[in-house]
């Protein structure tokens, strides 16, 4: 594994359990796991700070399913990436490129 793949890899770990974290700690309309750690309400809080924190966990869920895409996207193409970039290659790289020009 080259250091590459090993970045990739430990940034998918991170992006997806920040994900999971993220969604657990949304409200629910229903009880369920997002109930578990959002919790009711107290009389500190305001609706609107509330519905703030809401679209602010939503906004960052969609960022994070995002990331976790991207890079799961990335590491099924990380094979053909080795494949094109090794040094025997680059020749026949090269040749292809320039057909492309």
């Amino acid at each position: 594994m080259d250091i590459f793949e090993i970045i990739v890899n430990f940034l998918l770990l991170i992006a997806a359990v920040l994900l999971v974290i993220v969604v657990l700690l949304q409200d629910s309309k229903s009880s369920g796991l997002g109930g578990a750690f959002g919790g009711e309400t107290t009389a500190l809080t305001t609706r609107g700070k509330k519905a703030s924190r809401e679209k602010q966990l939503q906004k960052l869920t969609v960022i994070l399913a995002i990331i976790v895409a991207v890079l799961a996207i990335l590491m099924l193409l990380m094979p053909a990436f080795n494949k094109w970039f090794t040094p025997a290659n680059t020749s026949a790289m090269a040749d292809a490129l320039r057909s492309i020009i």
